[in-house]
């Protein structure tokens, strides 16, 4: 494979996994590449400015845990969604092209299908049917950036725990035997 370069790559185009979505669903389609601050600009305006009550996020390969990590951005920052989540496997087709053939040959061209994971996130501010595969109610709503007594905590980070007593770093002892390069034995600390 050294002397061939990828060309192209395209996804199979599959109709969402759920049933009795509107037809003006935002699907926000996330790839590798894509920056989750973009993402979640357009997603909360969609959201609080224009007031839709579902979106739906979708990613496959390497972009599964970006679509992971903006749906769980956007649940912390709305509160009260419902989820549903599908996982499937998605089709990608990549083109190779030969690089080391004579001037005057015709171009030798390698397709290869992947099969690779493919994850579809539908957050909704409406109750969806709790039964079906993969739900996930809200989140109470002092998880959700409100503490108990409902003052806002958002944008806050929690403070962390103390450090467990096991993963402070420790001094070793080690002992060296006796050697072709030394005499006898030694013994050092080295910290880790």
């Amino acid at each position: 494979m050294e002397n061939f370069r990828k060309v192209r790559t395209s996804e199979e185009e599959m109709p969402l996994p759920f049933p009795d979505l509107p037809p003006d669903v935002v699907e926000m389609k996330v790839k590798e590449g894509s920056k989750i601050r973009n993402l979640m600009n357009f997603a909360m305006a969609q959201m609080e400015l224009k007031g839709r009550r579902q979106i739906v996020f979708s990613g496959c390969g390497r972009a599964v845990t970006k679509t992971i990590t903006c749906v769980e951005i956007m649940k912390r920052k709305l509160g009260g969604l419902h989820q549903v989540t599908k996982v499937r496997y998605k089709t990608v087709l990549e083109v190779w092209e030969n690089q080391d053939l004579p001037p005057d040959s015709p171009a030798q061209n390698l397709t290869v299908h992947k099969n690779v994971p493919s994850i579809c996130i539908l957050l909704s501010r409406d109750p969806l049917d709790p039964n079906q595969t993969g739900y996930q109610p809200p989140e109470p709503q002092h998880e959700v950036g409100e503490d108990t007594l409902g003052s806002s905590t958002q944008g806050l980070k929690r403070p962390l725990p103390p450090p467990c007593e096991e993963l402070l770093p420790k001094k070793l002892q080690v002992q060296v035997s006796d050697s072709p390069r030394g005499s006898g034995t030694t013994a050092g600390q080295l910290d880790h």
